[in-house]
């Protein structure tokens, strides 16, 4: 028997149009330094084609420096899925906070207490639904070391010492020159009276000596 061939309609049914799958774009600062002990704002933002979704999630983690020429071990950072979540536990627990604003396509975060175990790259993605797929925007931070208080306090303290040690060499010098001026004038004016009073006393003895040679 010989078989119909399928009908135009049923032709144009097996046609499956193919749309290019839309992507996410995240932007961040490549490079960070931050002192110890501070607390660091990682800015993070992005750009959808798609309006912003309700399922809309954003995922923060981190790779530390001495690892990052090894496996890959990514630790948990945040995660925000219609609200912020809060980890539970890992190396950033209870240290970072919410600072985005999604209608304005921000996603930044807050680190608190930065410590030099720190150091390495966040990584920061952002899915925002169909837009599942993109770049994922990482920030390498370096943690410093600060200047203790102590350390600041004995230097200032070595420098004003300096400076009161070369105010009181000054003040002596300037006094011992003074008082050498003054012994000077004096051992001047000391030496001016006794010869005033000797040639006083030559001119009464040569007056006294001239009526005995009349």
């Amino acid at each position: 028997r010989r078989m119909q061939s399928p009908s135009k309609p049923a032709l144009r049914s097996l046609h499956i149009t193919l749309w290019p799958a839309a992507a996410v774009e995240v932007y961040t600062s490549k490079e960070v330094d931050a002192v110890n002990g501070t607390n660091l704002r990682l800015k993070c933002t992005f750009s959808s084609s798609n309006p912003i979704s309700q399922h809309l999630s954003v995922t923060w983690n981190f790779q530390p420096e001495d690892l990052m020429t090894g496996p890959t071990q990514l630790s948990s950072v945040f995660y925000y899925l219609k609200e912020p979540y809060k980890l539970s536990a890992g190396r950033f627990k209870e240290r970072v906070t919410w600072d985005g604003n999604i209608e304005r396509n921000d996603v930044s975060i807050v680190i608190w207490n930065l410590q030099p175990t720190d150091n390495g790259t966040f990584t920061c993605q952002v899915k925002n639904p169909p837009d599942v797929d993109g770049t994922i925007g990482e920030v390498r931070l370096r943690v410093v070391q600060k200047v203790h208080f102590s350390e600041i306090h004995f230097l200032a303290v070595a420098i004003g010492s300096a400076c009161v040690l070369m105010i009181i060499v000054v003040t002596v010098v300037i006094i011992c020159r003074h008082h050498q001026k003054k012994a000077q004038e004096k051992r001047i004016k000391v030496a001016d009276t006794e010869l005033r009073e000797k040639e006083n006393l030559k001119i009464r003895e040569e007056k006294e000596a001239s009526p005995l040679e009349d």
